[in-house]
């Protein structure tokens, strides 16, 4: 008898501090990345006017390509920390014909000043394309 009041005790006050417990111990999650990780130094180096093989060498294959829209690539970027918010990056990549004609998403042609002040803004843009020097 005292054995089974001794387990109810003990079942009561664990199953009460448990939540107390997993509150405290905070367990280590790891970095997840998914996708096409595609920074300022990549964009930089775009150029209107490459070919597709050449945007391909610059940026990786591209996740996902619509078969109903050969004109359009994109590159999607997930980074989820083990501790904080997701972070997620999307840049699209058209073309006219075989050749780069423009680029739309959240990710800016620049220097570290530019990458900084992309984040606080507006996350998805319209971006301007150097023609290629002839």
């Amino acid at each position: 008898m005292h054995i089974t009041a001794l387990a109810a005790v003990c079942t009561l006050v664990v199953g009460c501090s448990f939540g107390n417990i997993t509150d405290r111990v905070n367990p280590y999650r790891i970095d997840v990345r998914q996708g096409n990780y595609v920074d300022q130094d990549m964009v930089a180096q775009l150029r209107r006017g490459m070919t597709r093989d050449q945007v391909r060498f610059l940026l990786g294959t591209p996740l996902v390509v619509d078969m109903f829209r050969n004109d359009r690539w994109d590159y999607v970027y997930l980074f989820k920390p083990g501790q904080g918010q997701a972070q997620q990056r999307v840049l699209s990549v058209f073309f006219n014909g075989d050749l780069l004609d423009r680029l739309e998403g959240d990710i800016e042609a620049g220097d570290a000043q530019g990458a900084a002040e992309a984040e606080r803004s507006v996350r998805s843009r319209v971006i301007e394309i150097e023609a290629p020097a002839k």
